[in-house]
């Protein structure tokens, strides 16, 4: 991809490790430096992350048996509540583009830092105080009105700790916002000398595409939580009926950001895969240009999809005619990156390393969550399975099992160049088969469950309907374990792995080509780009590192 840093065959000069130079607490908080931030970020959503799946394991214990006996329905709803609002807004969200995002955007584009590193950092000081409301609400209480936070109930009747969670949510939503507007600004205005636009990685093409539905969406999601705190708390008018407001008003806000939202956590994970496919395909990714288009005609026809959500709200039937037809529409696009994802591996020299084994498994997960929603944007379809675990199930696929393999994907295949260190690669490749076969033991069960007639939320249910829920609770309890054995592993290799050389992997981004870790501005010198991504050889050498760099690629592996 360049050839401005290798040059000869010498290996780059050793650099301060940015991990270790400076490791006073003080430095940490105060750092702009953007690979120091994405850590930060790393570790606040890794705690987030087993909080919300503490939370759901209390759940999943209790739906066990038929009528439970372990929580009561106030406990259940307010920890099925807490799960989805930590998940979804302090961890699927920020997830990957925070992570990744702050990491890598500037090192794929050959630039020094980010646009605003000040803004950065107090974008992640936004998400911890954000964090300090949500927790707040919990251990005073509790909120129990679901991640989606519906009027009236959230408005007039509920009386668990809604203000807190909504100011929260709110307070994280302009967090997103600082670190959309960052990451379009570093895209724009900070790419290397011969970075055009079609040169750029698809990583840095779907960050780039999700900050612009960051940027634009989630103002309307402070907004709808901004009305219903001011309901709330100063009585005034806006969703209650009685008074001549409108309940399904919220609904409309809510779901105008909440649907793109489903693509700031999911573009960002088909970012990640588009990189691992071609490294350890050994091959170009197919059709380059048609998956940037696909990228930004999901982002954009994203916005026109919300009211597949809201088909039995009462809303009018040619809406609904009108948003089942888009909602058709958006699954192209997202046809298009698995087909050439699937072509890009035709004849290509695959070796099934744990970051490929986690991108096959996004693959086969987003497919499967992506073909049932096909069903959901059928009218009469979803009609029937409204509210019930076939939603559940949907969902989880396409949330969980594509967003989370996505970012395990790009954890494992990054992480020799965040740390300098590898890792155990058998250990990783049986948590990712692990965490592929978990996942479908939980939810696979889930959709005959809501098509029977299932719902959803309930904390009892027909005995017809346990040997699903135990299947799912079983598939559970294998899915915890794929989670917890990276944490071990992980922590294990900073101390005790094999240094992992600057380009474990062969590959060919401009990432590869600086020292792992980085050192603190990323590289010696300006990088120049003479050509584009993913320029593999036949042989399967990258273009653009010299016979050395290669050499040891391949010792490591």
């Amino acid at each position: 991809m360049t050839d401005a840093l290798l040059t000869g065959d010498l290996p780059l000069p050793a650099h301060p490790d940015y991990l270790r130079d400076g490791t006073s607490l003080t430095s940490w908080l105060t750092t702009t430096d953007h690979k120091r931030i994405a850590i930060l970020y790393a570790i606040t959503i890794t705690i987030f992350f087993f909080m919300g799946g503490a939370a759901i394991t209390a759940v999943r214990l209790e739906l066990f048996m038929p009528n439970g006996g372990l929580l009561t329905s106030d406990a259940y709803n307010k920890l099925f509540s807490f799960h989805g609002i930590i998940m979804v807004w302090f961890f699927l969200v920020p997830s990957i583009p925070n992570t990744f995002g702050n990491f890598l955007l500037p090192l794929m584009i050959g630039a020094p830092d980010v646009a605003f590193p000040r803004l950065n950092l107090f974008s992640w000081y936004l998400t911890i105080a954000a964090g300090a409301f949500t927790v707040y609400a919990l251990l005073a209480g509790g909120v129990d009105t679901g991640w989606t936070f519906y009027t009236p109930y959230s408005t007039m009747f509920s009386n668990s700790h809604v203000f807190a969670a909504a100011a929260g949510v709110f307070v994280v939503g302009f967090a997103s916002i600082a670190t959309g507007v960052n990451f379009i600004a570093t895209t724009h205005m900070l790419r290397a000398p011969g970075m055009s636009w079609f040169r750029l990685p698809l990583f840095v093409w779907a960050t780039y595409a999700t900050s612009l539905i960051m940027v634009l969406a989630t103002p309307v999601l402070a907004i709808s939580l901004l009305l219903v705190m001011a309901e709330r708390w100063l009585g005034l008018p806006i969703f209650d009926p009685a008074q001549g407001g409108d309940p399904i008003l919220f609904q409309h806000l809510f779901w105008f950001y909440s649907h793109p939202a489903v693509y700031i956590m999911i573009l960002p994970a088909m970012g990640v895969v588009s990189e691992i496919i071609p490294c350890f395909a050994r091959r170009r990714i197919f059709g380059y240009d048609f998956m940037v288009y696909a990228l930004i005609a999901i982002a954009g026809i994203g916005f026109f999809v919300w009211g597949h959500h809201m088909f039995v709200s009462g809303q009018s039937p040619y809406a609904n005619l009108i948003f089942s037809f888009l909602s058709f529409v958006i699954a192209v696009p997202s046809a298009i990156k698995v087909f050439n994802w699937t072509a890009s591996l035709y004849r290509g020299q695959i070796s099934f390393e744990a970051p490929m084994l986690y991108a096959l498994g996004f693959v086969g997960l987003f497919t499967t969550g992506g073909l049932s929603g096909l069903f959901l944007a059928s009218i009469p379809v979803d009609v029937h399975v409204t509210d019930t675990y076939f939603v559940v199930a949907h969902f989880h696929y396409i949330m969980v099992g594509g967003a989370v393999s996505g970012f395990f994907a790009g954890l494992h295949f990054w992480w020799p160049k965040v740390t300098g260190r590898m890792y155990p690669e058998s250990w990783a490749r049986f948590a990712a088969i692990l965490m592929y076969s978990g996942f479908n033991m939980t939810f696979l069960p889930q959709f005959v469950a809501g098509y029977l007639g299932m719902p959803r939320r309930y904390h009892t249910y027909p005995p017809e309907f346990q040997i699903y829920n135990v299947m799912s609770s079983s598939g559970a309890a294998v899915l915890a374990l794929a989670y917890l054995l990276p944490l071990g592993y992980f922590a294990w290799s900073l101390f005790y792995a094999e240094r992992a050389g600057n380009n474990p992997w062969g590959a060919s981004g401009l990432e590869w080509t600086t020292t792992s870790p980085p050192p603190p501005k990323n590289f010696d010198r300006q990088p120049r780009v003479d050509r584009g991504p993913y320029d593999y050889h036949p042989e399967g050498e990258s273009a653009g590192l010299n016979p050395p760099e290669v050499q040891n690629a391949r010792e490591v592996r």
